[in-house]
């Protein structure tokens, strides 16, 4: 058996416009073991989300293959699809719309067991009242519509939901971006003690990298479609190896004000460049502060590096370029 959750080989999503073809996803190699909770990262426009949903089947993918707990994806929803959805599911950005606005909480939770037909009348009662302890919520929403719940409620049964079927796998899509700052971290807690309760294999796509410090063991930079590193993610924190990730690191602000007052930052010059038309050699370096002549030529490959991850930089095993 193999010891990976979800392994992504080579994969590419492109979308034919009238501009043009947008590579949104362009080579992407991922491996992410059993039990880990892993981060994905970047820019807006990166292609974190359209990875996320690739991986899973929500987005159709140009090339490339993923596999799941060693299953082909593609096959397994193919020949199984309910089976498929026992093993994997997604949460979205947004639990309102994500859910029907005509059903209660007690509709909503109970439909994936229906669906499936899992447990009897009273079984089924019994497991909506053991996932509003997991997401700890009380008895009283199962009566309530979605859109009366707080934001934080809301994603709270949208997780509950997810659980109903008893996953390994939960890919959540910025789950936290639409709740309040007050609220992110109780929820962010909450993956947490479910991840390490369950056992769950969690991939969460997320712009904040503090947060994603704290609860993920692992996590993937990505930049224009590729990824730009990856690795543990104490470590690759703690020392990272590509500019790019150093420049995203450099923006998170430190609670200590006079860490924040003297520690050094990266303003990167310009926006990205566009999926459409990516430079020759390293996406990044049309706004790299380190390029040197063969990084607008050669196209860099992910390679072992200092922290035991991975990185796409020529320059990320000479210590003498690092900019922080």
């Amino acid at each position: 058996m193999t010891d990976f959750a979800i392994e992504a080989t080579g994969l590419k999503v492109h979308f034919k416009t009238g501009a043009g073809l947008v590579r949104a996803v362009d080579g992407v190699d991922l491996s992410i073991p059993k039990g880990a909770f892993h981060g994905i990262v970047g820019e807006s426009g990166c292609g974190k989300t359209t990875l996320a949903r690739a991986i899973i089947g929500l987005q159709s993918s140009t090339e490339g293959s993923v596999r799941i707990n060693g299953r082909d994806r593609t096959d397994w929803q193919r020949a199984d699809r309910k089976g498929f959805a026992r093993a994997v599911q997604f949460i979205f950005q947004d639990p309102l719309g994500s859910m029907s606005r005509r059903q209660t909480v007690g509709q909503t939770l109970e439909e994936p067991l229906l669906i499936h037909g899992i447990g009897t009348a009273s079984e089924r009662k019994a497991r909506l009242a053991e996932l509003l302890d997991l997401v700890a919520l009380p008895s009283t929403v199962l009566d309530r519509i979605p859109r009366s719940l707080s934001g934080g409620q809301r994603q709270r049964v949208s997780i509950a939901r997810a659980l109903a079927l008893n996953p390994q796998v939960l890919i959540c899509d910025e789950p936290l971006s639409a709740l309040d700052v007050s609220v992110r971290a109780q929820i962010v807690n909450l993956f947490a003690r479910l991840q390490a309760q369950l056992g769950l294999t969690i991939v969460i796509v997320a712009h904040d990298l503090a947060i994603v410090r704290e609860v993920c063991s692992e996590v993937t930079v990505m930049y224009l479609g590729r990824v730009a590193e990856q690795g543990v993610t104490k470590p690759l924190f703690a020392d990272p190896a590509h500019p790019y990730t150093q420049a995203l690191l450099s923006a998170v602000p430190s609670p200590d004000p006079r860490i924040e007052a003297t520690r050094p930052r990266i303003l990167l010059a310009g926006d990205p460049p566009s999926p459409r038309n990516p430079p020759p050699g390293c996406r990044f370096s049309t706004r790299c502060p380190v390029v040197e002549p063969q990084c607008r030529v050669t196209e860099p490959q992910l390679r072992a590096v200092k922290h035991q991850g991975q990185a796409a930089c020529h320059l990320a095993a000479a210590e003498t370029h690092a900019v922080i």
